[in-house]
């Protein structure tokens, strides 16, 4: 991906910080959740009864707004040459253990995107919650190349 999807807008932060930062070649994210246009389109916990495909678009979207951000930073010319680092956040309620199924949800995504290149080291974490309640929150950092 070396330009955002014209058809997804820019993560809008919800507080004081920015989406992205770059440092030479290497661009970390802030935490993204499933907002589109800033809106939260999915709310959790994520519970051990719920299916785990349940989460898979909440996920996506989450995916996609950390790589949308990172593929911000980039300059004319240059693309993702490869996700070093993903982080997959899960506001999961007592009891739920699938952290790695729904973090294969984000490694499925990035693969679409980027191919190999999409595969780095990954952390699925539980957590007791998320900022406004969000089911999950994705970190990447990436690395550019021309």
């Amino acid at each position: 991906m070396s330009e955002p999807n014209a058809e997804h807008a820019p993560p809008v932060p919800q507080g004081r910080y920015r989406p992205a930062q770059r440092h030479a070649d290497v661009i970390y994210t802030s935490g993204m959740t499933p907002r589109d246009n800033g809106e939260l389109r999915f709310a959790g916990p994520v519970r051990a009864s719920d299916p785990v495909e349940s989460w898979r678009d909440a996920v996506r979207l989450a995916c996609r707004n950390a790589l949308t951000a990172a593929s911000l930073q980039l300059a004319p010319g240059e693309h993702i040459a490869v996700i070093l680092s993903l982080t997959v956040f899960i506001h999961a309620e007592a009891g739920f253990t699938l952290h790695s199924r729904l973090a294969d949800f984000a490694s499925d995504f990035l693969f679409d995107e980027l191919g190999e290149a999409g595969i780095g080291s990954r952390a699925a974490v539980g957590v007791a919650s998320l900022p406004g309640n969000a089911p999950v929150e994705i970190q990447l950092v990436a690395a550019a190349a021309r």
